[in-house]
């Protein structure tokens, strides 16, 4: 019995594949066959976004799939290439080489290296909590900058003109005016006709594989033009075959400049496939571990790195529709691997007259749906700094790049957290007979206040930063009362203290011994009243900070 406990928990695939249930094949063929489908135009359109050759799109849905299906704790995570990280990759990489280029493609590998190899050590660490750090302000607002200027990015496919570059919105949107008068009329023809189509099917019959049938109808259509294909710009020769094993070259002067990126792509990938995970697992429940997906989708990129992925995660749509076919286990992501290894072997000649307009409509109409502005006027309603964090975000992803972006948003969002932490709520508490409780004075202000005792609450741990401002508010509120000589300090919220704290208390109550006032400490949790007890305070303070209640430290000072 402890040999299967043990490769569960080195393999966590091994739990569903030892009690596989026969009833659920044909439901993971079935999700197999169509997440398929949709990752072979979507695949090769993500990568082209990326700016790298179609088929690295369908390099990246072999190997990862494969690993995670292994490795990661979710079961219906359809990991693969998608649009935000796609466009992240083109973000970082574009700077350093040419799109497409060989040098171009070398970094792309090394990328996906780095991003595995950092989520595999964070995750065998127990890292997975700093995801956590992330706020949900920073991702929305992100998204729906990202999804924008992926939007903008793919015009210039759709209207046959040249790029002009870059990846920011503003030098997106320059280069789309500055040659939109050159606009090729069959390749917008072609384009226009197939976001139309998708946007039919998807909101008609959602459930219809619209985007294989696009890329077949577009490549017929080109094919038909005749030997110079109307002018219209196609993928062209695909190679046939796996992907070759290589080894990314490991130089450490390109692994520096790769790593602000690197950290990018590792959070934002993270956050997006631990979301949809964590939202179907939660349906079916079973449980999603951070650490164990840090894992398996740092192996995924680690791995397939060496098979010529660039890096890849679990994706919103792909996961979701893997889960509404009635996917019951990673066998469903098994066979999606397996079919677009089939692809590779056999069909890549079918490509070769696929328009780019048409990838660039899959890629278009994918991302439509990122642009969230319910979540911003949630966010404002609710808590105003936090819609500004997303709006903060959204403008710098907009106007800097998408790794400027989400660098300020994270940045922002972490002196948000920092400086909460730093000004706690610090109330004074009175006291409610018919309910027999303590409440906040300022909303409840009908509450029994004791002369000359003065009742605090602290709602939150005490530590260096914010032990100012809470000396300041006690010097405020017993400023407002000079006839208080007993203060009974309320610390059922406080779930930690550090030393500073514990030096600072003591500091209190020497200072306010000689004004002839002193203290008691109620409500004290079991970790805290260990640190002050190594801290000395029974022989100092004796019973004064063993109350568990305030009732009980008011019933025995009176």
């Amino acid at each position: 019995m402890e040999r299967p406990g043990l490769a569960t928990r080195i393999i966590p695939a091994f739990e569903w594949l030892l009690h596989y249930q026969k009833g659920d094949l044909k439901n993971d063929l079935s999700a197999g066959l169509i997440v398929a489908i949709m990752l072979v135009p979507q695949g090769m359109a993500y990568a082209m976004l990326a700016g790298l050759p179609p088929v690295m799109g369908l390099y990246a849905s072999t190997v990862p799939l494969l690993v995670y299906a292994l490795f990661g704790s979710c079961r219906h995570l359809a990991v693969g290439p998608v649009a935000m990280i796609s466009l992240l990759v083109f973000a970082g990489l574009s700077p350093l080489a040419k799109p497409g280029s060989d040098e171009y493609i070398s970094l792309a590998l090394l990328l996906s290296f780095m991003v595995g190899a950092i989520k595999l050590i964070l995750g065998l660490s127990r890292m997975g909590f700093l995801v956590n750090f992330l706020s949900p302000a920073v991702i929305s607002g992100f998204t729906s900058a990202a999804a924008i200027v992926i939007g903008l990015s793919q015009v210039h496919h759709l209207l046959g003109i040249p790029s002009q570059g870059g990846h920011s919105f503003l030098h997106l949107l320059q280069g789309v005016g500055s040659n939109v008068g050159k606009a090729h009329l069959p390749t917008l023809a072609i384009g226009a006709a197939s976001v139309v189509f998708l946007l039919l099917f998807r909101k008609r019959a959602p459930h219809f594989p619209a985007p294989l049938a696009v890329v077949i109808l577009g490549a017929l259509l080109v094919q038909s033009l005749g030997p110079d294909q109307g002018g219209v710009k196609i993928v062209g020769h695909v190679p046939q075959g796996l992907p070759a094993f290589s080894i990314p070259p490991w130089e450490p002067e390109k692994m520096k400049d790769l790593l602000p990126i690197a950290l990018t792509i590792l959070f934002v990938s993270f956050m997006e496939s631990i979301a949809v995970a964590k939202m179907i697992a939660g349906k079916e429940k079973y449980r999603v571990d951070s650490n164990q997906e840090f894992i398996g989708l740092g192996l995924a990129n680690f791995v397939g790195s060496f098979f010529l992925s660039y890096p890849v995660t679990g994706g919103f749509s792909r996961t979701a529709i893997n889960y509404q076919v009635g996917a019951r286990t990673g066998l469903a992501s098994l066979s999606a691997a397996a079919l677009v290894i089939l692809v590779l072997l056999v069909l890549t000649p079918l490509f070769f007259f696929l328009p780019k307009a048409v990838l660039a409509a899959i890629v278009l109409v994918a991302v439509l749906g990122l642009v969230d502005i319910r979540e911003a006027r949630h966010f404002f309603h609710l808590k105003r700094i936090d819609g500004w964090t997303l709006m903060a975000t959204f403008a710098a992803t907009l106007g800097l790049g998408a790794i400027q972006g989400i660098l300020l948003g994270v940045a922002l969002s972490l002196v948000v957290f920092i400086r909460r932490s730093a000004y706690p709520q610090v109330v004074e508490l009175g006291y409610l007979e018919q309910e027999g409780v303590f409440r906040n004075l300022l909303r409840y202000p009908q509450a029994r206040v004791y002369p000359e005792v003065l009742l605090l609450r602290i709602d939150s741990s005490l530590y260096f930063a914010n032990l100012e401002f809470i000396k300041d508010s006690l010097q405020r509120k017993l400023d407002e009362r000079p006839g208080v000589r007993r203060v009974i300090i309320d610390l059922s919220s406080v779930n930690d203290i550090d030393a500073p704290a514990i030096d600072a208390l003591e500091e209190i109550m020497r200072k306010y011994e000689d004004r002839g006032i002193r203290f008691f400490f109620a409500g004290m949790k079991g970790p805290v009243r260990d640190l002050v007890a190594h801290a000395g305070w029974e022989e100092k303070y004796r019973e004064a900070f063993q109350y568990p209640s305030l009732q009980s430290a008011l019933k025995s000072i009176k």
